[in-house]
């Protein structure tokens, strides 16, 4: 089970998107992922006639390691660690720091 999760909502803690927020897109693997609006490339594309796509220069969202990020929390506005805890005899997620179930 992942502490970071699709659709979950981070901040980035080191590199150069220092402080930006954005949700989770996809996971890449175990070690990464993709979130909206950090960690943007610019990437140079052959214009294909078969698929009807213009060259040019556009935006790709490349890969951050998750170590990188943290979850956010709105109720405090800060960055977050998350753990697990038996609810009802369920396993959820939880801040550390306040012990309030991460909402999905």
């Amino acid at each position: 089970m992942d502490k970071i999760r699709k659709s979950d909502e981070v901040i980035v803690l080191t590199g150069k998107d220092k402080g930006k927020r954005g949700v989770v897109q996809r996971r890449v693997d175990a070690n990464y992922l993709v979130v909206d609006g950090v960690n943007v490339a610019k990437k140079a594309t052959k214009p294909n006639p078969m698929t009807g796509s213009t060259g040019g220069i556009v935006d790709k969202l490349m890969p951050i390691h998750v170590s990188n990020v943290a979850l956010f929390n709105a109720a405090t506005g800060k960055a977050d660690r998350a753990g697990f805890k038996d609810v009802d005899g369920k396993k959820v997620r939880v801040y550390k720091s306040s012990g309030e179930v991460v909402k999905v």
